[in-house]
């Protein structure tokens, strides 16, 4: 578990060097293409910028686009509160802040780049079908993240999988509208472009489910083992795969975030999805049950 947590902080350093190697690649070649040295230089130092600025401000973008609410005191949500507050002092944790969202699709998520700065967030709909031992696993797999730091590495990817897809669709602009005299109408750099386009979101979503996959398998053990109670997560799991219903507001850059996809199902989604099959974790809680 602790080798987990350290692997965990030390892929937060390599994931962002990936993306940077990435980014600055990408700036470099339009440098080449466009005859502008400039062009690399603006693109890395604006790639630093932009990381420095996800690092403190991702988990403001992943709240404000998932539409939560901060629930204030015990009043307004006390069953939730209530089940977060007991899981910080089982696992001897800053108390989050607790966010609610609006949505009948049951679903959960936490962020934040340490436990010091965690948020754990979940939809109306999670509040109700589950009952308080589900509820209990569900959270447990949140704080879960928090501890082992993976909402550090979740959200550093949020932030460069959104800055991938903007840099891959301004190169696309500069493809097809550049007014420069070395490239307007140059072949090359329309295909530069359309490459761009399609290759780095596929490159993105690649590190995302890598990323995730094996941190969501991390956490159902983690709440395993704070709640010694692995059933209620897979009862829960269960709940959340024979819903099957997708978020209001879907964002592909934060599915990874989610505890279950919340991604209409679909082909290409199976393919690139973020998470483990819920099948394979509801056995290993289950194989793990059977230890305590």
């Amino acid at each position: 578990m602790y080798s987990a947590i350290a692997r965990n902080k030390r892929n937060t350093v390599f994931i962002i060097l990936f993306f940077l190697l990435i980014i600055g690649g990408l700036g470099w070649l339009a440098g080449y293409v466009y005859n502008s040295p400039t062009i690399v230089v603006t693109t890395i130092v604006v790639s630093i910028a932009y990381a420095l600025f996800q690092y403190f401000m991702a988990d403001r973008q992943a709240l404000a686009m998932s539409g939560a609410i901060q629930v204030q005191s015990k009043a307004d949500h006390p069953r939730l509160w209530r089940t977060v507050e007991n899981l910080a002092i089982t696992n001897g944790m800053p108390m989050p802040k607790v966010y609610v969202i609006s949505d009948p699709a049951p679903n959960a998520f936490a962020t934040g780049r340490d436990p010091d700065h965690a948020v754990v967030a979940a939809t109306t709909g999670l509040l109700e079908i589950m009952d308080d031992s589900e509820l209990e696993g569900v959270m447990a797999h949140e704080m879960g993240h928090v501890k082992n730091y993976d909402i550090r590495v979740s959200m550093i990817v949020f932030g460069l999988v959104v800055a991938v897809g903007f840099i891959a669709d301004m190169f696309l602009r500069m493809a097809f509208f550049g007014r420069n005299n070395n490239s307007n109408g140059n072949p090359v750099v329309l295909v530069f472009g359309l490459v761009a386009m399609l290759v780095a979101p596929l490159v993105a979503g690649m590190v995302q489910m890598a990323v995730s996959r094996q941190r969501e398998y991390l956490a159902d053990a983690t709440s395993a083992m704070t709640t010694r109670h692995p059933e209620a997560l897979a009862r829960a799991l269960e709940k959340l795969g024979d819903y099957g219903r997708p978020m209001q507001r879907q964002n592909s850059s934060m599915s990874h975030l989610w505890i279950a996809d919340p991604l209409k199902p679909g082909l290409i989604n199976r393919m690139f999805s973020t998470h483990p099959p819920i099948a394979e974790r509801v056995e290993r809680l289950r194989t793990m049950g059977g230890s305590f």
